[in-house]
């Protein structure tokens, strides 16, 4: 797929874009590009870490709400509702913010982040969008009694605990595939788009099926996803626009995994250059062309599929849409 950039009635940029949707089990229902393309998971691989807290008894341990569980899943925005739910998980735990391995970062949230400047406040480590999932790695390790200090290194008894959980949703075993640190520090995995997408299809069709760690990760996140994720990002868009029937989660580098909780089918894409402004109309138009959008949904998903360019006094000067065009290497 291409996504075209244009300002006035000129395209100024394009970015390329792989995508695929496909089943649980089955091939791919439809391609754009590779579906062999190789790319690491990022924090689209999320719902899947939080599984073990399910399996090893760490949520009865600590009484962790849905809300708890969609931050641990999340790509937050920064905004208060998401830092003193970090805080207070922390506090159950006997923790505080310098157990936490993630850096600090400017809030994803604009308005948060410019409240934050203006007032001369610097951003702290539960502003980091990956906050939630550390404190959920830090709740694994206290409720197993593993050691705290080094729960992000591929080698603590978290991070292989992880990696034995989702040999569930995975293709391969997790040690076949390579790992590399993830922006906020944690290991993760690179390996085909197709899996990631399978992977999805998986977790939707587990959660039907009475699967408790699968249900309540999916119920956590679709029901609260503004927890999930922040304003103007495409997840939340998404889950919106669809009223909690889709899933969707991203990861950094033009990363975004979908499924349907009615249906099997699971979508994965991947922007060659990392632009996350090309993110929300690929997808769009490949669930589109793929025929898993209602006409409502679609409609409602408009200012995703074909987002405005404003400059700096708010005028609109451009679009970023994705190319509509037959000949692109789409392969249904």
């Amino acid at each position: 797929m291409i996504v075209d950039v244009s300002r006035g009635h000129a395209v100024e940029s394009t970015h390329h874009v792989q995508g695929v949707v496909c089943s649980e089990t089955g091939d791919e229902e439809l391609c754009a590009g590779d579906p062999e393309i190789l790319t690491y998971w990022r924090s689209a691989m999320k719902p899947f870490q939080a599984m073990p807290l399910f399996e090893d008894g760490v949520v009865d341990a600590f009484g962790l709400e849905p809300e708890d569980i969609a931050l641990i899943c999340a790509s937050h925005g920064g905004m208060r509702q998401h830092t003193e739910r970090v805080a207070a998980l922390l506090r159950r735990l006997g923790l505080s913010e310098d157990h936490l391995h993630c850096g600090p970062h400017p809030p994803f949230d604009r308005d948060t982040a410019q409240v934050m400047s203006c007032a001369g406040r610097l951003p702290g480590r539960m502003h980091n969008n990956c906050s939630g999932k550390h404190a959920g790695m830090l709740a694994l390790a206290r409720h197993n009694g593993w050691p705290i200090e080094g729960y992000d290194r591929l080698g603590h008894p978290v991070q292989r605990r992880i990696q034995e959980s989702l040999t569930e949703w995975m293709d391969h075993e997790p040690k076949d595939h390579h790992w590399a640190l993830d922006g906020c520090g944690v290991p993760t995995p690179r390996m085909p788009l197709h899996e990631m997408a399978r992977a999805y299809s998986r977790l939707v069709r587990q959660a039907r099926a009475g699967h408790t760690a699968a249900a309540a990760v999916v119920s956590a996140m679709t029901t609260f996803p503004e927890l999930t994720s922040s304003p103007g990002r495409v997840p939340l868009e998404i889950m919106r626009a669809t009223k909690g029937r889709l899933l969707a989660k991203e990861g950094a580098e033009g990363v975004l995994c979908v499924a349907a909780l009615d249906d099997d089918w699971g979508l994965a894409v991947k922007v060659e250059d990392g632009a996350l402004r090309a993110v929300g109309p690929s997808t769009v138009q490949l669930m589109g062309l793929a025929g898993v959008l209602r006409e409502n949904e679609r409609a409602a998903l408009a200012g995703v599929s074909e987002a405005v360019i404003e400059n700096t006094l708010g005028k609109e000067v451009g679009r970023v849409r994705a190319r509509e065009t037959t000949d692109n290497g789409i392969d249904a």
